[in-house]
């Protein structure tokens, strides 16, 4: 009997909203840079969650969404905001471990008086 075998997506494993988040947020400490991690990790989440409701939530199309966030997509940013925001993920932002101190700043009154 010849073994049958499947397309794994991970689409099919993203049932909560927090898994949705999390693998949002290893996409993008993963991605190299270019962006196509995190525009895959969209379109995983996008087609977990359904299509056509992310069409109407965000304004866009549907075949606009499928496009933008396809392999060959290059969605501008306010795209990517629009979808994320419809996803009901929160982005923020994070300074990196070896990030170095920043210097304190002098208050208003220590300028005036130096």
């Amino acid at each position: 009997m010849a073994e049958k075998f499947t397309r794994w997506d991970a689409a099919d494993y993203l049932e909560t909203e927090e898994d949705m988040a999390l693998y949002l947020d290893a996409c993008l400490e993963e991605d190299t840079g270019d962006g196509s991690l995190v525009r895959a990790a969209l379109n995983d989440i996008a087609r977990a969650r359904g299509m056509t409701q992310l069409a109407r939530d965000t304004g866009l199309t549907r075949e606009g969404l499928y496009r933008a966030l396809s392999a060959t997509g290059n969605p501008e940013f306010s795209t990517v905001l629009k979808v994320i925001k419809a996803l009901k993920i929160r982005l923020h932002a994070a300074p990196t471990t070896d990030a170095k101190p920043r210097r304190a700043r002098k208050s208003a009154k220590e300028l005036a008086t130096a």
